[in-house]
């Protein structure tokens, strides 16, 4: 199937969408992406303003994939909104066309729980471990994939299993915010229609939820643009091109530590959401991916310039 945009007023880039860390479960088959949204499998590919698509094992219409992607933002308008300086601006230019993905919750809550202290690559490898032994496979393009574990499938596992996974130390937060999940205590969808600050708080009670993990689940999945996760390349970010925001004490107690305690992560959030406005999430994405390509461009420049003994 075929969806048709126009770049003037639904600019949208879907390799910078799928590549800058906000989701987990895509992979690149030759000129397709594909990955599984909801159990079901979507191969996709972007040539110019056209989308074209296949879903399995049944066919979506568009609003599947216009939900998914995001694609009823008004991108220029966020865009417009934002920009409040030269460095925004410049990570916009770097990411054009790059949308916040609306994931499933569920999917979304247990993934970022599985990411605290894991590098992207690990993170990857911990969501696949788990879909293998938890999910339902299902072969596309003899291409094996697998869909999401349950709330019942985690909530019953053994923690051996779970560490099995590579899960870690995260075994035992997983299988018990499953269980509350599974038993039906908290209905993840109801958050979508709660305030920022309550669907916050309520995410936070859940084990494992931090202050990050609550609000990436709360940006890429339960549409709170306001929301400001806040990560070691936001923290980075913040000293090379916001310092000034900041008291002087604050900036180089940053600078020592080198992650920040709760009470850092709480002034840089509100620092970004009363800086950027209600759209605060897209700019810290666009920031986030700016500073990682930035950071990961430097770090290989000086590995290659490093002799070899």
């Amino acid at each position: 199937m075929k969806l048709q945009l126009n770049p003037a007023t639904t600019p949208f880039n879907l390799a910078q969408t799928l590549t800058c860390g906000q989701s987990f479960r895509w992979r690149k088959l030759g000129a397709w992406w594909a990955g599984i949204v909801h159990e079901k499998v979507v191969k996709i590919r972007q040539a110019d303003g056209t989308l074209n698509y296949q879903t399995i094992p049944e066919e979506s219409d568009s609003r599947f994939i216009e939900s998914y992607f995001r694609l009823d933002d008004d991108l220029p308008e966020i865009i417009s909104q934002i920009s409040s300086d030269d460095c925004i601006r410049r990570a916009v230019r770097s990411c054009t066309g790059l949308r916040i993905i609306r994931q499933q919750p569920w999917e979304c809550l247990i993934s970022y729980i599985c990411a605290t202290h894991k590098n992207i690559p690990a993170i990857k490898n911990v969501i696949s471990n788990l879909s293998k032994e938890f999910g339902r496979r299902v072969t596309f393009d003899q291409h094996d994939f697998y869909t999401f574990p349950k709330p019942s499938a985690l909530a019953k596992a053994s923690i051996e299993q779970l560490k099995a996974c590579k899960l870690g130390f995260r075994a035992d937060r997983v299988r018990e915010t499953a269980r509350i999940i599974h038993e039906q205590q908290l209905d993840l969808e109801s958050l979508r229609e709660a305030s920022y600050e309550s669907a916050r708080a309520t995410l936070r009670s859940l084990p494992g939820v931090g202050p990050k993990v609550a609000d990436c689940v709360l940006l890429f999945s339960l549409d709170k643009l306001e929301a400001f996760p806040v990560d070691v390349w936001m923290r980075r970010a913040i000293l090379e091109y916001y310092s000034d925001h900041f008291p002087p004490a604050f900036i180089e107690r940053m600078k020592e530590k080198g992650s920040g305690t709760p009470r850092d992560y709480r002034e840089i959030r509100l620092f970004g959401q009363t800086y950027f406005g209600r759209y605060a999430g897209y700019a810290q994405e666009y920031l986030f991916a700016m500073i990682r390509r930035q950071w990961t461009t430097k770090e290989t420049s000086i590995s290659m310039r490093r002799p070899y003994k």
